[in-house]
């Protein structure tokens, strides 16, 4: 059972949605392989502007863009802490950061969460 996830939400271009996928894949696979519980990517399917907020107005979504929200979860903080300082040094992981990413990661919105109520799993 999962009681910490990381949070993310990014706009991406909607002409880059694969090479996101792509890219989401291989991070993915890194993080579970160090540990990770799960690795989930969703894009905005159901989502609009709201008056004061929202998930676009959180990244500033321009008209060519969709949101991205995502989550990794781990046992514990410390479990996550441990997993990302894996990743992190991961040589796989330093390649893709030399790579152009598919999106503006200054946009990107992110944090670390614990649970406070899960209904099921």
């Amino acid at each position: 059972m999962s009681n910490y996830v990381d949070g993310f939400i990014a706009p991406v271009p909607k002409k880059n949605l694969d090479a996101y996928k792509a890219i989401s894949e291989k991070a993915g696979k890194i993080w579970m392989e160090y540990g990770a519980i799960s690795y989930v990517e969703c894009v905005a399917d159901d989502v609009e502007s709201g008056e004061l907020t929202s998930f676009p107005q959180s990244v500033n979504l321009e008209k060519d863009e969709v949101v991205i929200f995502s989550w990794i979860t781990y046992n514990s903080r410390e479990h996550r802490d441990e997993v990302l300082d894996k990743v992190m040094s991961d040589p796989r992981m330093e390649a893709m950061e030399n790579e152009e990413m598919p999106f503006d990661g200054k946009r990107m919105m992110w944090g670390g969460f614990k649970k406070m109520i899960d209904l099921g799993e």
